[in-house]
């Protein structure tokens, strides 16, 4: 009996992930309200800070990347590139997270320094799978720039935030004529989450 009750919880778990797992790499970039509910978790972790006292400052400044997007320059660059941009932005951010979470001492500042850097993983993770045929250019060598110097979670998670709204957004933005074509058929169906 207890056997069957097991057996009947795997299959609910795997049926509610099976739609995650064979999810469509475009399915994300196509559709705003995915990129919406990751970008609410940000809010969530930004929240958990709030509540957990005495983890906002970090034991030593974080030296955070360019998050802006300037509009003239980005508009010049390939795909490619862009992706390379806000690859190379995820991982410095991810680098910076970890390197935090080294000197971190209490385990709640723990907790969310690791909620941040598998956040940080789950965007990697899409980028990473991103196929951009019609752009034979290859991507810019470019190092990512330091622009902020963080001494709070807090301020660290607001940068990431705007990241994620600006330069990953763009990408969305860009890539939506692209590779969502096929998917949304009518060009009224595409969507911006891009915010001015």
């Amino acid at each position: 009996m207890a056997y069957s009750r097991l057996l009947l919880l795997m299959i609910g778990v795997i049926a509610t992930l099976l739609p995650q797992l064979w999810a469509r790499p475009t399915d994300f970039w196509c559709n705003c309200q995915a990129r919406k509910s990751m970008e609410r978790r940000i809010e969530g972790m930004q929240t958990d800070v709030v509540h957990c006292v005495g983890s906002d400052t970090l034991s030593s400044p974080a030296h955070l990347p360019c998050v802006w997007v300037h509009t003239a320059e980005w508009a010049n660059k390939t795909l490619q590139e862009k992706r390379a941009e806000v690859s190379e932005t995820l991982q410095v951010f991810q680098d910076v997270v970890q390197g935090a979470k080294s000197q971190a001492t209490l385990s709640c500042q723990t907790s969310l320094l690791e909620s941040i850097e598998r956040h940080i993983s789950n965007y990697l993770a899409i980028i990473g799978r991103l196929q951009i045929e019609s752009d034979s250019a290859t991507a810019s060598n470019s190092s990512v720039q330091s622009c902020f110097r963080g001494t709070s979670l807090s301020e660290v998670l607001e940068q990431y935030r705007t990241l994620v709204r600006g330069k990953l957004e763009h990408l969305a933005t860009d890539l939506q004529g692209v590779i969502c074509k096929e998917r949304d058929a009518a060009a009224d169906t595409i969507a911006t989450c891009v915010e001015t």
